[in-house]
């Protein structure tokens, strides 16, 4: 059951999206600012997901910095979802219950990935030009 609803609300949004495994697809959707979003459908829960950037090799107060301005986004900034680390990169992540989930929920999480993406770009990719001190 969750192919249908997952995947008609991916049709409905008209993105380019492949599915990727059993429960998994990746959405590859340039023009809507949606590159490699992963959506896991992992019962109860439908996980959104993409990799933001590798976490730069830069001097340990750069990174604290750069930390601190991923949790300040996090309080500030995102509507949906919240920044992370994880093997050395940096991902958006967003998690709801599958059960609970709508349409207007899945497209909010989804246009919230493509505002963040957009709009904090240039913030975080200022830190990866300084190098390691």
């Amino acid at each position: 059951m969750a192919n249908n609803k997952i995947e008609q609300y991916l049709i409905d949004l008209m993105v380019s999206y492949r599915e990727i495994g059993k429960n998994l697809w990746l959405i590859e959707d340039d023009e809507n600012y949606l590159e490699s979003v992963a959506v896991m459908h992992a019962d109860p829960l439908v996980v959104f997901r993409t990799t933001v950037m590798d976490v730069p090799d830069v001097s340990d107060a750069k990174k604290l910095e750069l930390f601190s301005k991923l949790l300040e986004l996090n309080a500030t900034d995102l509507v949906h979802g919240a920044y992370a680390v994880e093997n050395g990169k940096i991902t958006l992540i967003d998690t709801w219950e599958y059960n609970t989930l709508d349409f207007p929920e899945f497209r909010a999480v989804l246009d919230a990935f493509a505002l963040a993406l957009t709009q904090h770009y240039k913030i975080l990719s200022d830190y990866r030009k300084v190098s390691k001190e």
